[in-house]
């Protein structure tokens, strides 16, 4: 098999376009990027390849090219992903530093991006984790008042520490990479706070991976961080000023304590289905089902948005509100375009009277 490989829009460089004649007449995805590195030097994982016509990336070097529909003398374009890193060794880095395997599999084995790369996997969460503690630990400091905690603020910042010391957890055990490296010029944007984030809901479709790796730590350092705790751990929320309301009463309390338990629990739920869909280093999709994508195609949403929404209830705080506005019209966002995705890949096969988040609405 022959086939023309060019950069997107057909410019011409030094390596591209490039002839590649592959041996076998139904080679797979792998052996036609071997061949592209073999050729150029344009490392393995630093190809992605696409069809000329309707753009469909070759993302399974497992699969055949024909199966993309790709046939002989076809032209497919080719991007450089730049300098790439291996997520398992980062996660596997992480776990052996955590459990004092250090002497097996440390900085010095991987090198400094991988070290660089576990900062980046888990900074995105790590802002509310600091942020929160600092804001009602230091109020006497923050706030210049001396006042006492109400129920509601100590129980309100347990469920945020709870909430991303699950999602730092997630990362490490449950979440798997859906490719073998990711781009190492990610990894540095991961670790810039943004103070605020209104590109995504501005131009939420139009975002590439990349910018979502840049604004995803101002969504949760500023807005999460710096706009959630400052307003919620002030003497205005303190035990004297709610002494007497509704916040303070334990049927308020429990009610809400008990949803956002709920959610929670169904998000992690969901989540361990997605990650059981596909076996460890393979690239294998399959429809989900079970607890909760009954309704939905993004269950995971949906229980998180009723986190979210508990965490307000209990709160009562316009910044919680606020936030929790912000993080389900951005979760709607992505769970219509993985509904999306699901029934375009699956076709018949996948369940028409699925909605997207949220059951017999959207």
């Amino acid at each position: 098999m022959e086939l023309t490989i060019q950069t997107r829009g057909g410019r011409p460089s030094k390596r591209f376009p490039l002839t590649v004649s592959l041996s076998s007449k139904q080679p797979t995805v792998g052996e036609l990027k071997r061949q592209i590195e073999k050729q150029t030097k344009l490392g393995f994982h630093r190809q992605r390849i696409t069809t000329l016509d309707k753009k469909l990336p070759l993302d399974d070097e497992d699969k055949k090219v024909v199966d993309f529909g790709v046939n002989d003398g076809d032209k497919l374009e080719i991007k450089d992903l730049g300098p790439q890193m291996c997520g398992f060794a980062i996660r596997k880095m992480f776990l052996y530093n955590l459990v004092g395997g250090r002497a097996s599999l440390g900085a010095s084995a991987l090198g400094f991006s991988s070290v660089i790369g576990v900062l980046g996997f888990m900074s995105e969460y790590a802002g509310p984790l600091v942020i929160h503690p600092i804001f009602y630990f230091g109020s006497k400091l923050i706030y210049r008042q001396d006042f006492v905690h109400s129920r509601m603020q100590k129980i309100a910042l347990a469920l945020v520490v709870a909430h991303y010391a699950k999602r730092e957890l997630e990362t490490i055990f449950v979440h798997r990479f859906s490719s073998a490296t990711m781009p190492l010029f990610n990894l540095f944007k991961k670790l810039v706070p943004f103070a605020f984030p209104p590109i995504p809901l501005l131009r939420a479709q139009a975002l590439t991976p990349k910018e979502r790796a840049f604004f995803s730590c101002g969504h949760y350092w500023g807005l999460s961080g710096l706009l959630l705790a400052p307003p919620l751990y002030g003497p205005w929320n303190g035990a004297q000023a709610l002494k007497g309301t509704i916040r303070d009463t334990d049927k308020w309390i429990y009610a809400w304590v008990a949803l956002w338990a709920f959610g929670e629990l169904s998000n992690l739920s969901t989540h361990i289905t997605l990650r059981n869909l596909r076996p460890a280093g393979t690239k294998t999709r399959a429809i989900p089902r079970g607890y909760g994508f009954g309704l939905v195609s993004c269950p995971n949403y949906f229980f998180e948005t009723i986190a979210w929404v508990a965490f307000t209830g209990l709160t009562l705080d316009y910044a919680a509100a606020f936030f929790s506005v912000v993080a389900v019209v951005q979760m709607y966002v992505w769970a219509v375009k993985k509904h999306r995705r699901y029934r375009k890949e699956f076709g018949k096969d996948y369940p028409r009277g699925r909605k997207a988040m949220f059951p017999f609405l959207a």
